[in-house]
Parts: C-alpha cells; sequence; structure tokens
C-alpha cells in the first residue's frame, strides 16, 4: 500500500502569481505575493483604495467583514521581470469559449461552504482542523479571503461530515511567488474511521486522492484509490492548467456519480475514473494534505463548496415547471458570468434547444449583504446577462427568455453561514 510520501516530485520553483486587476473591490490587503516590486505594490494599493472608494458592496461582495488596518508584512519580493510584475500582466478572464467542453454541473443543495469571511485575518478558521498551521489572509486583487498554508500536515474542513453518493466539491487554488515548492497538495476524500485523527487517511480502507503541482510553466496532477484496504489504481498526468506563469487562481472541482469520478482543473476534465468509488463506499470526509517536509510550499485555498444531489433539469423544467441553477455564478458585485458556469449554462441550453415551444423567465436573486436596492438591480442584471449568454453563446431564440430579478426577498436559506448565503445566490428558470 503506498503511504503519503508515494507520489512526492522533487522542487520545482514556482513563478509570482500576479493577478492585480484594475478597478476591482477587494478586501484589504493582508498577504501580497513577493513578485511585485515596491512602485507596482503602491500602485496596486492606490487602485484598490479609489476602487473601494467609487463602490458600495452589494451581495457577496460585502459578506467579509472588514480586515484590521495592520497586516503582517509581507515576504520580501524576489527580482521579477516589469512584465511579471506590473499589474498589467494579469491574465485576463478567461472566456466562455474555452469552457465549450465543459461539461460539470454542481450539485442541486449547496450543504457546506467556507470562504472565511467568519473568521479574522491571521488566524487558523475555527472551523477547521490541522496538525500543522495556517492563517486566514486577503491577497492584493483577489476577492475574500484565503487560508494560506505553508507546513506540511493535514487540514480538515469540519463542517463536511458526509459525502453522499451525487456530490460536487469545488475550491480555488492560488499559488505564491518564486519559491520551492517541493511536495503537491493532495485533495483526499476518504471514509475516515476517527476524524479526530485525519493525519492518518493513507490507512483509510476507502479513499480517493488527487494532487495538484504547480510548476512554473507547467504542473502535474496524481490519482490515488483505495479501495478494500488495498491501492487499486495510481497515475500521473501533465496539468499545465496549474502553471504557476498562468498568474490567475485554479478553480478545481471534483464531481461523485456513484462509483464515477470526474477531477476539473479550469476549463479541463483531467481525470474520469468510472470507479474511484466502491458501490457501497460512504465517504466521510475531505482532507487537504501536504506531506513530507513541505520545504517552501505555500498554497492559498478559498471559496470551498460541497454541494449534493445530482442535477435533474430536464424533468425541473418539463415536469416540475422550474430549475433551480447555484452553478451559475458571477464575479463579485457583477453581472459578469464566471467562465465556469458554462456546463449549468449549456445544460439548461440543451433542454431549450431539444424542446422548442418551451419559454422560460430566468429570475436572479442575492443573498442579504449590501444594499437592498442594490441588491435587486444587481439581481435583475444578473438574469439579463444570463439571456445575452443563451443567445448569444447556444443560440436560444431571445423571445422565449424573459428575465427579473428579486435580489434579497426570496430567500430558500438562512442567510447568517457560507453555505446558506451561497444558497440564496441563484438564478431560477421558471417554465412559462
Amino acid at each position: 500500500m503506498p503511504t503519503h510520501e508515494s507520489n512526492r516530485l522533487i522542487p520545482l520553483r514556482i513563478v509570482a502569481l500576479v493577478a492585480l486587476l484594475a478597478g476591482t473591490a477587494v478586501s484589504p490587503v493582508v498577504a501580497q505575493f513577493g513578485g511585485l516590486g515596491g512602485a507596482a505594490r503602491r500602485a496596486a494599493e492606490e487602485a484598490r483604495k479609489k476602487a473601494e472608494e467609487a463602490k458600495k458592496p452589494t451581495d457577496d461582495a460585502a459578506k467579509s467583514p472588514t480586515a484590521p488596518a495592520a497586516a503582517p508584512a509581507p515576504a520580501p519580493a524576489p527580482s521579477a521581470p516589469p512584465a511579471a510584475a506590473a499589474p498589467a500582466a494579469a491574465a485576463s478572464a478567461p472566456s466562455f469559449a474555452v469552457y465549450s467542453k465543459f461539461d460539470f454541473v454542481p450539485g442541486e443543495k449547496v450543504v457546506a461552504a467556507e470562504d472565511f469571511s467568519q473568521d479574522a485575518i491571521g488566524d487558523f478558521p475555527a472551523k477547521w482542523d490541522t496538525n500543522a498551521s495556517g492563517e486566514v489572509v486577503s491577497i492584493s486583487g483577489q476577492p475574500g479571503r484565503w487560508l494560506k498554508l505553508t507546513k506540511a500536515g493535514f487540514f480538515l474542513p469540519e463542517l463536511i461530515t458526509e459525502l453522499p453518493d451525487n456530490f460536487t466539491f469545488e475550491f480555488d487554488l492560488a499559488v505564491p511567488p518564486t519559491i520551492n515548492a517541493g511536495f503537491a497538495l493532495e485533495t483526499v476524500i476518504a471514509q475516515l474511521t476517527d476524524r479526530k485523527n485525519a493525519d492518518d487517511w493513507a490507512s483509510a480502507a476507502e479513499s480517493f486522492v488527487v494532487s495538484a503541482h504547480p510548476m512554473q510553466d507547467d504542473g502535474v496532477s496524481k490519482e490515488i484509490i483505495h479501495q478494500g484496504g488495498r491501492n487499486a489504481t495510481e497515475n500521473t498526468t501533465r496539468t499545465p492548467q496549474l502553471a504557476a506563469s498562468r498568474g490567475t487562481p485554479v478553480h478545481i472541482a471534483l464531481w461523485r456519480q456513484q462509483q464515477r469520478v470526474r477531477v476539473y482543473m479550469n476549463q479541463d476534465k483531467v481525470w474520469d475514473l468510472p470507479r474511484a468509488a466502491s458501490a457501497t463506499t460512504k465517504f466521510n470526509s475531505v482532507v487537504f494534505y501536504i506531506g513530507g517536509g513541505c520545504g517552501d510550499c505555500e498554497y492559498y485555498l478559498s471559496n470551498v463548496r460541497l454541494a449534493t444531489g445530482a442535477p435533474d433539469t430536464r424533468n425541473k423544467i418539463l415536469t416540475e415547471g422550474k430549475w433551480v441553477s447555484h452553478g451559475i455564478l458571477f464575479d463579485v458585485n457583477s453581472d459578469r458570468i464566471k467562465a465556469e458556469s458554462y456546463g449549468s449554462l449549456k445544460e439548461i441550453a440543451g433542454v431549450l434547444s431539444e424542446n422548442a415551444a418551451v419559454k422560460v423567465q430566468i429570475v436572479g436573486h442575492t443573498d442579504s449583504d449590501g444594499d437592498d436596492a442594490a441588491n435587486l438591480d444587481l439581481s435583475k442584471r444578473r438574469a439579463a446577462a444570463v439571456k445575452n449568454a443563451l443567445v448569444t453563446e447556444f443560440k436560444i431564440d431571445g423571445g422565449r427568455l424573459e428575465t427579473d430579478g428579486k435580489g434579497e426577498t426570496q430567500p430558500i436559506d438562512k442567510n447568517d453561514t457560507p453555505a446558506g448565503k451561497a444558497n440564496n445566490r441563484r438564478v431560477e428558470f421558471i417554465k412559462r
């Protein structure tokens, strides 16, 4: 049986992650990637301050409390070419065209979500366990808060206690500047007998492990399936999606449907394993793991989300008359649809294409953070953006689509937890 040491790779240098998006309102800077020179840092900070003054947070943009003014000093900045250090060098957001083969659709209901908004900057998150250490930080140029991991050990989100036969698990992964990262970040889906000893995950009778090892211009991912107390499969593949030189976080998604598990990194399906889980497996834990001595490894996690249930768009629309999507996501405080929403859009577009007589109303909803009127306006603009995407990207007749927005007025969950807010931020398709 392989141990956690079986999938380690030699140290490689990671390039700076610089994703400074001018004009985007973000949380106050607490951790700033060292690839920025002093002048670039000052320019980025000035741009951030102007953006914060110009915009009033609404919806999910307001969910992170204000961080303390004092911030831990960033690591000394290594030398970097001007093009890599300047804000203008940030990679542009991916387009829908890149995601044309993307078929990931999140589960129907969000049951656990973590954006670290309830934790203080500099603290280890209250709803996680570890035998190492970590801290909640903000990253210049990126919205929200992130969990920074720099030491070997396990990191267990305690809010996840059950993973049924059908679930999706997603998170964003960012890598820091020019450092040696000799060990991959492993995501473990396991059936643990003792959740208090998550470091013993390698001896679990049932587990599925996928690793992410970013490199300068490339990356590597490894999968290990452990069933019935023995190693079932093990394989490695190149993953250019993890190239640190991309300069943007990577969205990683795992999708279990009975025995089948698919793993996506951004727009690409990296793994599609039909027997990744035995028919009787009842997973109960997600464990992030960094092995060995870690060295100078440094990983940032955010937007962790577990959703359950198998998508059933056709039945929901044609029989029940309504489909609620939690998979159509938007940039913070914006009506710009994220590219990873493509799978959910393609799902509804397929139903509409095959049923030409069906008309739907697209209704946007927000959580209760921010100003009521602003949220109402935002929800209407988001619904209009979804209509536009269906018309322009999927050639659906716009005459079959009408739009509306309800803001925060029709919640389907509580607004006092990240998971509840994630459920309330939704797009509904109502048959007319």
